[in-house]
């Protein structure tokens, strides 16, 4: 009796069966190592940045709470209080016209939009091979089993043999590569999910903090970035900036230069 399997369904193969195998063996390969590497780079700014807020917070002015944050490499808190902190010192520093045409409220709600546009980009690196190899992998191996059947049948043709017992083994073997291509598929989906909604999670509490930045460099009061909720009306996340809030661009200078200093 004829034994059946992956290495009979590799041995057996034409050129097209086994690269059909080593891209889907690849795309395996590389789907792990992207949910990996994006899983500790996800869990790693979240610690980070929990244990740096409240310093930068504590801290006794804008400068010391800087340092804070600098002191661990690629914080992106660091990133957004050093955009802010520049935008408003260019602010104060500018010529009469910048003022006139842009108050410093709007001014710095961009440059600290700017960071968040620009740390959203590197979390979702990688999330788009993710995405592809998801969408992609069955139908790799759905062509895999239909190229084998195919040939399983011109066989079974060939011999002159087409009772249950020699057509069952052959095209069964062929649905291997449909199995093999929702064995790649299925976790490249669920880990794609899962760093998505982490990154949602994440992109919302670097908004509240940018929130609460905008409310110390404009006003020069603390407010707790957990006083913030999501959907504040500065849009400072993934989306377009929608205003620049209430306050006074007469008032506000003064209170940023301080802030700043």
């Amino acid at each position: 009796m004829q034994s059946y399997g992956i290495a009979h369904v590799w041995a057996e193969g034409d050129f097209v069966t086994h690269a059909i195998g080593i891209v889907l063996a690849a795309m395996s390969i590389i789907s792990w190592t992207v949910i990996v590497l994006k899983l500790t780079q996800l869990w790693r700014v979240q610690r980070v940045t929990v244990r740096t807020e409240a310093q930068f917070w504590n801290a006794s002015d804008y400068t010391s709470g800087l340092k804070a944050l600098n002191a661990v490499a690629r914080n992106p808190y660091a990133a957004l209080a050093a955009s802010g902190h520049d935008a408003a010192a260019h602010h104060a520093a500018s010529a009469p016209q910048l003022r006139d045409r842009l108050d410093i409220s709007e001014w710095i709600t961009r440059a600290l939009k700017n960071s968040i546009d620009d740390t959203i980009t590197r979390l979702q690196g990688g999330l788009a091979v993710l995405g592809s190899i998801g969408s992609v992998a069955p139908f790799v191996g759905l062509f895999g089993t239909v190229w084998g059947i195919y040939h399983a049948l011109l066989s079974i043709g060939a011999s002159g043999q087409a009772s249950l017992d020699k057509v069952a083994g052959p095209v069964g073997e062929a649905l291997i590569m449909t199995a093999f291509g929702l064995f790649v598929a299925i976790p490249a989906v669920l880990g794609f999910n899962a760093l998505s909604r982490g990154n949602k999670a994440f992109v919302a509490r670097l908004n509240r903090f940018a929130h609460a930045l905008h409310a110390l460099l404009v006003t020069g009061g603390h407010v707790s970035s957990e006083s913030f909720s999501v959907n504040a009306t500065l849009g400072l996340g993934s989306g377009a900036v929608r205003g620049a809030g209430a306050s006074s661009a007469a008032t506000s200078r003064g209170a940023a230069r301080a802030a700043v200093h």
